[in-house]
């Protein structure tokens, strides 16, 4: 944690119970320099056109320039620009939007998340993983196994809002952020950014509610609605009203609840979509459950309740001494989406590349994979994907140019002898969950 973000860290441990103010202050030159090399160089440029390079080459005139139309009010957010991207996995011709802001606005977006991020630190439960530092994924799924496997979690409640970050009440939104920040600069900002205009094909269109499109300053946002909303209702309210042992484990917008008693778990299924509702949200009634993990829902029991979560399908199963725990494997959908993904990328590559550097980028590939989906009990699904991206490779070097004949044999040597292609490892042990 850098020195500005431990003095507002520190600040905000004196003054628990009170809003801050003056927080602006610590936005100056230095930081907003410094926030500027915190920010991806490839950023896709918003409606000026303007390029994370071009702005490097202006910013020692730019940034004292953005200081002060930032404190004194006169800065107006620009339009978001509304991209179309293919949606993967998707129909032909699916496509799904995304926000981009200007490089100056992405910055300034930047600075203020820095501002208020080591405040809601203080109050944040553990509970909440995503978009916050020091937190992961992985450590999110370290604690649903250790709920479920140890303390006995049965009843589980798999949740699915409908369009969260676009359904965000702005007025329920500034009475949160009262509770906790009124420095007056910052928060004319973000209501600047909430209303901002977004240029969607030539037309410009003002939400009227849900956070900024692609800023850096939604994901906190969107963080500090549902600890109200969900995380500190959950904890403070229903929790201690329940009979048996529950839990409450969140990843951005996606969550999941588990419970011991099968009461407990129906009251809250039944109270939640009530919660949501009055702040706005909405929860998809077909892709939300409550689920009991211990109920075997095929003929002979060889398959038991699963729910999906981060990537994995997560099932019941027995460790090495018999005992009931929870495991995990690579959800169908995300294996299906990383093999559309490889056989793209392979495509595309298969005549630019020559066959060692093809191998060493897809050993990357691989790498990656492994480094998110390697997780205890889940080796079989990374071999599944290793030996269908063994197949896929075969098939492109097939379609290269020449008269070579990439015959199993041959492909076999390669990746083993010649070019080793990587293997799967597990990288996450159920032991310990690093970020």
């Amino acid at each position: 944690m850098c020195t500005v973000e431990m003095q507002i860290a520190q600040r905000a441990k004196n003054y628990p119970k009170e809003a801050l103010t003056n927080l602006h202050e610590f936005i100056d030159e230095g930081m907003l320099t410094e926030s500027f090399y915190m920010m991806n160089e490839k950023s896709a440029p918003g409606v000026d056109k303007q390029t994370w390079k071009q702005y490097e080459e202006q910013g020692k005139q730019r940034i004292p320039e953005l200081i002060s139309s930032f404190k004194n009010g006169s800065y107006r957010a620009p339009f978001v620009r509304r991209v179309y991207i293919p949606k993967e996995g998707g129909k032909a011709g699916d496509k799904r939007p995304l926000g981009l802001p200007t490089i100056e606005d992405k910055l300034l977006a930047t600075a203020v998340n820095r501002i208020l991020t080591p405040v809601y630190e203080q109050i944040f439960y553990r509970s909440s993983y995503g978009f916050r530092p020091g937190k992961s994924q992985h450590q999110a799924l370290e604690e649903i196994y250790q709920q479920v496997s140890i303390n006995g979690m049965r009843y589980i409640i798999d949740a699915d809002m409908k369009n969260y970050f676009g359904s965000i009440d702005h007025q329920k939104l500034r009475e949160f952020l009262d509770l906790r920040i009124k420095d007056g600069v910052i928060r004319r900002m973000i209501d600047k950014w909430l209303k901002a205009g977004i240029l969607n094909e030539g037309q410009v269109e003002y939400p009227k509610e849900g956070t900024p499109q692609g800023s850096t300053i939604s994901p906190i946002l969107s963080n500090v609605y549902l600890h109200y909303v969900l995380d500190e209702w959950f904890t403070e309210q229903i929790r201690p009203l329940l009979k048996g042992k529950s839990f409450l484990v969140r990843f951005a917008d996606d969550y999941v609840m588990g419970f011991t008693n099968e009461e407990d778990a129906k009251r809250v299924m039944k109270v939640l979509p009530q919660r949501l509702s009055k702040y706005g949200l909405t929860l998809h009634p077909e892709k939300t459950r409550l689920i009991d993990l211990d109920i075997k829902t095929k003929k002979g029991g060889h398959e038991k309740t699963t729910f999906d979560f981060l990537g994995f399908t997560h099932y019941i199963g027995k460790s090495l001494k018999g005992r009931r725990i929870l495991k995990r494997k690579t959800s169908s959908k995300k294996m299906r989406l990383a093999l559309i993904r490889m056989n793209k990328w392979l495509k595309e590559n298969k005549d630019s590349l020559k066959i060692v550097e093809l191998i060493a980028k897809l050993n990357q590939k691989l790498g990656g994979h492994y480094s998110y989906y390697g997780i205890t009990f889940n080796i079989r699904g990374l071999y599944v994907y290793y030996e269908q991206v063994k197949k896929l490779l075969r098939k492109w070097l097939g379609r290269r140019g020449g008269k070579n004949k990439w015959t199993w044999e041959r492909v076999d040597k390669l990746i083993t002898e010649w070019i080793p292609l990587s293997k799967p490892r597990i990288y996450h042990s159920h032991l310990k969950a690093k970020p």
